[in-house]
């Protein structure tokens, strides 16, 4: 158990860059398809995504957030070495999470152009995943 909890600030960074890609890749490319090829109508398939996509901003502001602050340890001087890569990757992951929830979200529940406002939500949702992808290979990288 001591090794375990000597290990975990080290480690926190991969998990948290884990949990927010391994987030996006499962809800958008695995749940929501799968939401729209089973569920009776697109409509009801459009609800529950819009559901799974918000809980999934909100996995992605936490883990976000949580690689904020571990960037740089209290009291150091510098931050953490994999944070001097990723941190411009975690703010702009983070502000498209928002970007799309509270910005991009309300026009297609709105039904307001919805080709125009699907493709730029998904091109931002995978923005993000790209975002999220190049955090996690940077805190998976072995460290010097």
């Amino acid at each position: 158990m001591a090794k375990f909890a000597s290990q975990l600030p080290q480690r926190l960074p991969v998990l948290a860059a884990a949990l927010w890609w391994g987030g996006l890749s499962v809800i958008g490319f695995i749940a929501v398809p799968l939401l729209f090829a089973h569920l009776p109508t697109p409509a009801m398939a459009g609800r529950m995504a819009a559901t799974l996509f918000t809980a999934q901003t909100w996995v992605s502001v936490a883990c976000t957030a949580l690689l904020l602050v571990l960037a740089k340890r209290r009291h150091a001087e510098a931050e953490e070495p994999w944070a001097r890569d990723v941190l411009a990757w975690v703010i702009g992951g983070m502000l498209l999470a928002l970007l799309v929830q509270f910005g991009v979200s309300p026009r297609i529940v709105a039904k307001q152009d919805l080709r125009l406002w699907h493709s730029v939500g998904t091109l931002m949702y995978a923005l993000q995943w790209v975002c999220a992808l190049r955090v996690l290979w940077r805190t998976s990288a072995p460290q010097p």
